[in-house]
């Protein structure tokens, strides 16, 4: 804190504020009046970054309580916005000159990795363009320091045809504010308001009737808000609900969510649900295409039967049938999450329409913690045509599941029931690719049966200090082991004194898989005919 000349203070208790010459840097006005020890009169804000110097206590006097030891300070008012009105913002974004710090960042770099400015082609006329802003049907307005609609006539004369709007971090908290913008825009279906903290008091309900698009990432909403929005949103498509540490879902007048007719696309990423008992919640939302649940905390996932969904829906009968959940999901993003246990991957395939999952960063699907390769989940999900970000080929679908019936009869132990509880697909999958069960060799028909069952592998060198060596393609027994194969290779390679390590190099696996068993077989891993291996080096 230093001293400074006093001016009248012009800020009240929550207001949402930035700092002056800087925009990006927002707070929420917690305190306004003396200080201890200086002079005037100062604000206490609360930083929505945590860049700030206490918790509102100074010398053992608490003037305020921020969200974390170091998110407050005190400021003079003259330091301090309160922000302009979205006319302003418009006009200075697509009428004002460009500034320094965005022509910097519009370069290339170059060879030597030194940056190169560019010069846009025809710049002056998209500026032209720009300006006229009757002419706008899409605008940005992202950190500008937009308070509030200003005069609401403003906004209907000067940008008339406005169909999308981007008002992401800005100082906007009330809804009523969000309801004048959008009376006055009658084109608008796309508004982003991520990263304004709202009000959690939903006074003067916004008329969002034509908004198709809504993006409340990161603005403190939940899921009570969410049902009291929901009856000014009769036409809304996509829904993205980013960032709001929401844990249940929280229907309005049964025990499940009804309502949202047209709605395809839910984002609910990067919130703390943790139980997916809330999320079944979300199964008669019958136009629901895409569900994005990617960094929440959840442990398992199942689908629903008949008597689980009468429970859920507590009898609730309504003038309509219920619908068969999740009837048109055909997209699960479940990335980032606690799943482990291989039940929660089988249940996948009970949703009817299901064929775009991701599982990335689970337990249950990375190897590194003790979870299954890409190809083994391949075979489990029988519908799945995009898996993790890649598309599942024909070709990828058949070498997985051959893979998972052999890796499965190599293991095979306990009685038939109970590798159906295990492996619910192995006997349709075996009997789909008429897989024959392996019978010992005798007679002469021993080195035939040997040679039939030889892999044919492909082992490419890719370690730097190895250095270029044509790629080898080996005919190995299925027993042979990681650790054996690496002794193999430096044989063939002529490789000394270097520490190999091995990786399976997988169609659609974004990353090899490490090979890191060196008692492993490359039947125990699932290693079919015409796989490639390459050779690295220990870093």
């Amino acid at each position: 804190m230093q001293e400074s000349s006093e001016s009248k203070p012009d800020f009240r208790i929550g207001q949402r504020v930035h700092s002056s010459g800087d925009p990006r840097r927002i707070g929420t006005v917690r305190y306004v009046g003396p200080v201890q020890g200086y002079s005037g009169t100062w604000v206490g804000v609360d930083w929505d970054n945590g860049e700030g110097k206490h918790d509102g206590t100074i010398n053992g006097v608490q003037y305020f309580q921020a969200r974390s030891e170091q998110s407050g300070s005190f400021v003079r008012s003259q330091n301090l916005s309160s922000g302009i009105s979205l006319l302003q913002a418009l006009q200075l974004r697509y009428r004002g000159d460009t500034t320094k710090e965005e022509e910097d960042e519009m370069y290339v770099l170059s060879a030597s990795n030194k940056r190169v400015n560019v010069q846009l082609v025809g710049k002056e006329k998209i500026q032209d363009k720009l300006s006229r802003l009757e002419e706008l049907t899409s605008a940005s307005v992202s950190y500008l320091g937009v308070s509030s609609p200003g005069v609401p006539c403003d906004i209907s004369t000067n940008v008339p045809n406005l169909k999308e709007l981007d008002l992401t971090g800005n100082l906007i908290s009330e809804w009523k504010d969000v309801s004048t913008i959008c009376e006055q825009l009658a084109d608008l279906f796309a508004l982003n308001l991520s990263y304004n903290l709202m009000a959690h008091d939903m006074v003067g309900l916004p008329h969002l009737k034509r908004i198709r698009i809504l993006v409340l990432n990161n603005i403190g909403i939940n899921w009570t808000q969410v049902e009291i929005l929901k009856q000014s949103l009769p036409e809304i498509e996509e829904l993205h609900l980013m960032g709001n540490k929401i844990s249940t879902i929280e229907p309005a007048s049964s025990f499940a969510v009804l309502g949202f007719d047209y709605l395809r696309l839910l984002n609910l990423e990067d919130n703390c649900i943790a139980d997916w008992n809330e999320i079944l919640k979300l199964s008669q939302l019958r136009s629901l295409e895409q569900l994005h649940l990617s960094n929440n905390s959840l442990i398992r996932v199942f689908y629903p039967d008949d008597g689980m969904m009468h429970e859920l829906l507590n009898g609730y009968d309504s003038c309509e049938e219920s619908h068969k959940p999740f009837q048109n999901l055909r997209c699960l993003l479940l990335g980032g999450n606690n799943i482990e246990d291989l039940a929660s991957i089988d249940s996948l395939n009970s949703f009817p329409q299901l064929v775009d999952i991701r599982l990335s960063e689970n337990p249950v699907a990375d190897p590194g913690q003790g979870g299954i390769p890409r190809f083994v989940l391949v075979a489990r999900l029988a519908k799945v045509e995009m898996l993790n970000g890649s598309e599942v080929s024909s070709r990828e679908r058949k070498e997985s599941e051959i893979r998972y019936v052999r890796l499965v009869m190599s293991k095979m132990q306990g009685n038939s029931k109970e590798l159906q509880w295990l492996h619910p697909r192995f006997a349709e999958l075996k009997g789909f690719h008429g897989i024959e069960d392996e019978k010992p060799l005798v007679g002469a028909a021993g080195p035939q049966k040997m040679a039939s069952g030889l892999l044919s592998i492909t082992l490419k060198c890719v370690g730097a200090s190895i250095g270029e060596k044509p790629s080898l393609t080996k005919k190995l027994p299925g027993a042979t082991t990681v650790g054996k194969l690496k002794i193999l290779c430096e044989s063939f390679f002529k490789l000394k004194s270097i520490k190999l390590k091995l990786f399976l190099q997988e169609e659609g696996s974004p990353l090899p898989m490490l090979l890191d068993d060196e008692m492993a077989t490359l039947t125990d891993l699932g290693i079919g005919n015409e796989s490639t291996i390459l050779v690295d080096e220990e870093s």
